[in-house]
C-alpha cells in the first residue's frame, strides 16, 4: 500500500534553494538586450542565453509589492530566470491592465489603470532583482469595446480573432498599446520599459492566425462586416495578383490554393507593420509573431522574417467541463511521439523558445513531464520554456490544494481555469524544477551531435511532421522552408520522411544522454552532473542491457519498490557527481489532494489540504570517490528531517530513501 506525506507549499519559499548556483546572473539585464544569433538567443556581453520559467496568468500579473517580491524570490529558488506575462488584457481577470477591480464599467481598452500598472511595475523590479527576465505579451485576450471605435464589439471573441490580423482600426488600436507599454516609465527600474533589457522578448499576438479559421466556420456570414472585410482582402490580393477566383462564395477556412496564399501573404504584412512599428519607438528585444502550429505549416512560414519563433505544446487527455471532470492519465514513456508537431515550429538559423508547455494536472504520471520537456530543449538546443501556468490569481496564500485556484467552476466560463493549469504548489512539477533549470541553462545535457534539416513542402495544405516523430529525440531538427538553404545541417531529409530507431522500443538521442524504452515505460538521462531515471521504474530493464535488476545510468543504480517515480539528482556545483560534495536528490511520483476521489477516470471530488506526495521507496547506489557524503531528507517547510544512513564501499555510496525519514528531497552534503 502506498505511503503519502504531506507537502504544503509556500508562496515565498522552496524547501530548497538553488539560487546561488546562478548567483552571476543577477540582476536580469546585467548582460544587455538579448540578441539573434543564427540558431541562439545571445546578450550583448555575448553569452549564451537560456531560459527556463513560467507563465503568470491573469490576475497573477499584478501581486501586492510584498507578494511580488516573495514570487520572484521563490523562483529564483526553483532555479527560474524568465516568467511570460500572459493574458494580461483579459476583462475576466481581477486586477487586468485596464481594470483593477470588478464594479465600475469600463467603456474602452484605450486607457490602463495605473494602479494595475503601478503592480506591473514592481514586480518587474522585483524579478529584474532575482535574475529574472520578462516575456510581455501584447495582445491576448483583449476585449475591444464600441468606447474603443469598434463596430459591433460585443459580437466578437476576446482579441477579435482573427479580424484583428486584417482590420485597419483594431491594428491602430494595437499600435497604441504597444505605445503606453514600450514608452512607460517604471518608477522602481527608473527605466523606460523599452530600455530595460530586463525584458527579453514580445510577440504580436497571442494563438491568433488566419490559416485555421475553421474555428470561426458558422459564427458569422458574409452579412457580418469583419467576414466581409476578409473577403474584400482576398479580392484585393486575387487582382494584385491576376487570379480569378470565386473569392465571394469560397469557404474562407478552406485550406487550398489560391486561399492559404492570401493568408500567408496578409499574416507576413500584419507581423512586418507590427514589428516596424515597435522598431520606430524603440523596442529593441526581439520580436515574433504568434505562437502556435494549426492546420498549416504556413503558419510557422510566417514568422520567417521575424526574430525568433515560438511554439505551443501540451500533453494531456482530459474532457474537464463544469461538472464532468476526466482525465484518462497517459504516461509520457510508453507514449511512441510526443512533441513531434512542437518541433516542426522551429526553423533553421533562427532562435526558438517555447512559451506554453503544460502536462496538467490530474494526470497521476505528470512528474514525468519537467525532466522530459527540459532534455528535449536542451538536446534540441532550443532557447527555452516557460511552464503554462504558475497562477491565475495573485492570492497564492489561499491555494491550499491541487487543481483549485478559485472559488467558482470557471473563470471566463472557461472550467480549466480553475486550477488545473496552477503548477506553483504542484509537488510533481514545480517540485521537479530545481532538475529542469539546470538541464536548460547550465546545458547539463549538451546539443545532439547531428542538426538535421527538414524540408518543408512547396505545398502549404497540410502538415508533414514524420521527420519529427523518429528524429525530435534523436537529433537536432530544424524546419528548413521552401526557398532556404539548410545553412549548418550535417543533413538534409523531407519533412515527410520516417527517421528509424535502431531498436523500435528504445528511442535514444545519438549524444547517449538521454532515452526512453517505451515497451516498459521508463526512461533516463545520464550525463556528468545530472542523472534521472523516470516512469515505471519496476520495470526493472536497462535501456543497454537485455536484463538488470533495478535501472541504471553511468555511475547511478536505483532499484525502486515504488511502481512509478521520477528520481532525479543534481550536482550543485560545476563538478560532476562522481566528485560534487553537494547534491539535490529529488524522488517524485504521483501527488494528490487529502481524500481526492475517482470513479474511473471521472473526478467526484477534488479533496481538501494538505496535499500529499507518494513516499519514493528506492535503493540508491552512486559512484563517487568521496566518502564524507551524508544524506538529508529535506521537508517541505526547509528543515531537515534527519539523516538517511549510508553505506560506502569499492568508490560507491549506498542509501535507501522512503524508509527512514521520508522525504521528496534529499540534500547529499560533505560534511
Amino acid at each position: 500500500m502506498s505511503k503519502y506525506i504531506k507537502t504544503p507549499a509556500y508562496p515565498g519559499s522552496m524547501p530548497v534553494d538553488i539560487s546561488f548556483v546562478f548567483a552571476d546572473e543577477k540582476p536580469a539585464g546585467k548582460r544587455g538586450f538579448l540578441k539573434p544569433a543564427g540558431d541562439h538567443f545571445v546578450f550583448e556581453d555575448g553569452t549564451l542565453a537560456r531560459f527556463w520559467g513560467v507563465n503568470f496568468n491573469g490576475g497573477a500579473n499584478f501581486p501586492e509589492h510584498e507578494d511580488a517580491e516573495k514570487t520572484a524570490r521563490r523562483l529564483a529558488q526553483a532555479g527560474c530566470n524568465i516568467v511570460r506575462f500572459h493574458q494580461l488584457d483579459a476583462e475576466w481577470d481581477t486586477p487586468n491592465i485596464y481594470a483593477f477591480t470588478k464594479g465600475k464599467r469600463v467603456t474602452t481598452t484605450r486607457v490602463l489603470d495605473p494602479d494595475s500598472m503601478d503592480r506591473l511595475d514592481y514586480l518587474i523590479y522585483s524579478l529584474k532583482k532575482e535574475g529574472i527576465y520578462v516575456y510581455f505579451d501584447m495582445m491576448t485576450y483583449r476585449k475591444f469595446k464600441s468606447g474603443d471605435g469598434i463596430e459591433l464589439a460585443k459580437e466578437l471573441k476576446d482579441s477579435a480573432k482573427p479580424y484583428s490580423i486584417v482590420n485597419r482600426r483594431m491594428i491602430e488600436l494595437q499600435k497604441e498599446f504597444c505605445d503606453q507599454i514600450w514608452n512607460r516609465y517604471n518608477p522602481y527600474t527608473k527605466m523606460l520599459y523599452k530600455d530595460d533589457p530586463v525584458f527579453a522578448m514580445t510577440e504580436i499576438t497571442n494563438e491568433c492566425d488566419l490559416f485555421d479559421m475553421k474555428a470561426y466556420q458558422g459564427k458569422h456570414d458574409n452579412s457580418f462586416p469583419y467576414v466581409w472585410e476578409l473577403r474584400q482582402s482576398f479580392k484585393n490580393w486575387l487582382e494584385n495578383k491576376g487570379i480569378e477566383y470565386d473569392w465571394e462564395n469560397c469557404e474562407l477556412w478552406a485550406k487550398v490554393h489560391p486561399i492559404i496564399d492570401w493568408k500567408l501573404d496578409v499574416t507576413m504584412a500584419y507581423y512586418q507593420e507590427m514589428y516596424d512599428y515597435m522598431r520606430s519607438i524603440g523596442v529593441k528585444i526581439p520580436i515574433t509573431g504568434t505562437n502556435w502550429l494549426h492546420g498549416s505549416h504556413a503558419n510557422a512560414i510566417a514568422e520567417k522574417n521575424m526574430d525568433f519563433s515560438d511554439g505551443h505544446h501540451y500533453y494531456y487527455d482530459w474532457r474537464w467541463g463544469e461538472e464532468d471532470k476526466f482525465c484518462a492519465n497517459e504516461q509520457i514513456n510508453g507514449y511512441k511521439y510526443v512533441m513531434a508537431n512542437l518541433g516542426t515550429m522551429r526553423l533553421n538559423n533562427m532562435p526558438y523558445f517555447v512559451s506554453e508547455w503544460d502536462m496538467p494536472w490530474p494526470n497521476a504520471y505528470r512528474a514525468e513531464s519537467p525532466i522530459y520537456y527540459a532534455a528535449i530543449t536542451a538536446l534540441q538546443d532550443w532557447t527555452g520554456m516557460a511552464i503554462h501556468t504558475y497562477a491565475y490569481s495573485p492570492k497564492l496564500e489561499h491555494m491550499d490544494i491541487l487543481g483549485k485556484e478559485v472559488s467558482s467552476a470557471t473563470i471566463g466560463g472557461v472550467p480549466y481555469r480553475e486550477g488545473i493549469f496552477s503548477t506553483w504548489n504542484d509537488p510533481a512539477k514545480f517540485g521537479l524544477f530545481y532538475h529542469a533549470a539546470l538541464i536548460v541553462r547550465r546545458s547539463d545535457i549538451t546539443p545532439a551531435n547531428k542538426k538535421v534539416g527538414a524540408t518543408y513542402p512547396e505545398t502549404l495544405e497540410k502538415v508533414y511532421s514524420t521527420a519529427y516523430q523518429g528524429g525530435l529525440e534523436k537529433h537536432r531538427m530544424v524546419s528548413v522552408i521552401p526557398g532556404d538553404e539548410a545553412v549548418g545541417c550535417d543533413e538534409v531529409i523531407s519533412i515527410a520522411d520516417e527517421v528509424k530507431w535502431e531498436d523500435p522500443n528504445i528511442i535514444m538521442s545519438d549524444n547517449g544522454q538521454m532515452w526512453r524504452n517505451i515497451s516498459k515505460k521508463f526512461g533516463g538521462i545520464d550525463t556528468p552532473r545530472t542523472k534521472v531515471v523516470y516512469g515505471k521504474l519496476t520495470a526493472g530493464r536497462n535501456a543497454n542491457a537485455a536484463s538488470m535488476e533495478g535501472t541504471e545510468v553511468s555511475g547511478m543504480k536505483v532499484v525502486s519498490k515504488t511502481d512509478f517515480a521520477v528520481i532525479a539528482l543534481s550536482s550543485l556545483t560545476n563538478d560532476p557527481i562522481e566528485i560534487s560534495e553537494n547534491m539535490l536528490l529529488t524522488t517524485i511520483g504521483r501527488a494528490r489532494n487529502t481524500d481526492q476521489v475517482y470513479d474511473g477516470d471521472k473526478m467526484i471530488d477534488y479533496g481538501k489540504a494538505p496535499i500529499l506526495s507518494e513516499v519514493i521507496t528506492a535503493t540508491i547506489t552512486l559512484k563517487t570517490e568521496r566518502n564524507d557524503l551524508k544524506v538529508w531528507g529535506v521537508n517541505a517547510e526547509g528543515f531537515y528531517v534527519g539523516e538517511v544512513p549510508a553505506k560506502f564501499a569499492d568508490g560507491t555510496m549506498t542509501f535507501t530513501v522512503g524508509e527512514k525519514f521520508p522525504a521528496s528531497y534529499y540534500l547529499i552534503v560533505a560534511e
